[in-house]
């Protein structure tokens, strides 16, 4: 990299923590003021950064823009893809990509599992919102006044026992989920099916969709599936890292 760019590069996050004059950026730089004055006035150029009637400098609404242009153009099936192949080569289970979209939790992605029991889920369809692991987790990050108000709206049919029953236990599981960092699903839906889930972040550590693992109790219990929890989680933060920008490289595939 010329060292003409690294010095207008390190410039931005500089700015990020706030406003600062021609003198800090020479500091921080440490070059003469001329040079700095260059390199400021060719970024505020290109609108990534304005000076201020104090003369102090902050970061343009031009950056602002194409950070919020390439946030709407990135794809989280696709980056989350290759990892949930490779997830699925190691532990051989259904593994699903959901998302929360327009009051409901639907599945974007779905790698089968290489048992001859399989389940009966389809990308595109929405899951059982008040016991599904991934609902769980895309729900628990909501802030507590959207997440009380969207739980106290919802039915609560009882597909099973194990079922959540109402509100008032959805938001304590809820809470729960939240603060734990992984939900599961043991027989709520189906009760031979257990599920356990992870979230994937992005750059604002915010929950943008959740990956799971899914097998019959007549392939795996609970307890076993629970101990693949760690290789779950991996994977969500893989994807998570490649979807926020600091990209370490997808897990390897199981070998033959």
């Amino acid at each position: 990299m010329s060292q003409t760019v690294d010095r207008a590069l390190r410039i931005l996050p500089l700015l990020a923590e706030g406003p600062a004059n021609l003198e800090q950026v020479a500091a921080r730089l440490d070059v003469h003021k001329s040079t700095a004055l260059r390199l400021l006035r060719t970024l505020h150029e290109h609108g990534m950064v304005y000076r201020q009637q104090d003369q102090r400098y902050r970061l343009g609404t031009r950056l602002f823009a194409l950070a919020q242009q390439a946030a709407e153009n990135l794809d989280v099936r696709e980056i989350a893809h290759p990892h949930l192949v490779a997830l699925n080569e190691r532990c051989g289970h259904t593994v699903h990509l959901a998302v929360h979209e327009d009051g409901e939790v639907l599945y974007i992605d779905k790698v089968e599992s290489r048992y001859p029991v399989r389940m009966y889920s389809r990308i595109g369809k929405p899951v059982a919102i008040t016991v599904a692991a991934v609902a769980k987790l895309l729900l628990a990050d909501l802030p507590e006044p959207e997440r009380r108000a969207v739980a106290e709206r919802l039915d609560y049919p009882a597909y099973t026992a194990r079922s959540t029953p109402d509100a008032g236990a959805f938001l304590k599981e809820l809470a729960t989920v939240r603060k734990q960092g992984w939900a599961t699903d043991f027989g709520g839906h189906e009760e031979s099916i257990n599920c356990v889930g992870a979230p994937i972040r992005g750059t604002d550590g915010r929950v943008v969709a959740a990956c799971s693992i899914s097998a019959p109790n007549v392939v795996v219990g609970s307890g076993e599936l629970l101990e693949l929890l760690p290789l779950l989680r991996r994977t969500a933060d893989a994807i998570s890292a490649e979807y926020s920008g600091t990209t370490p490289p997808p897990l390897q595939k199981a070998k033959p």
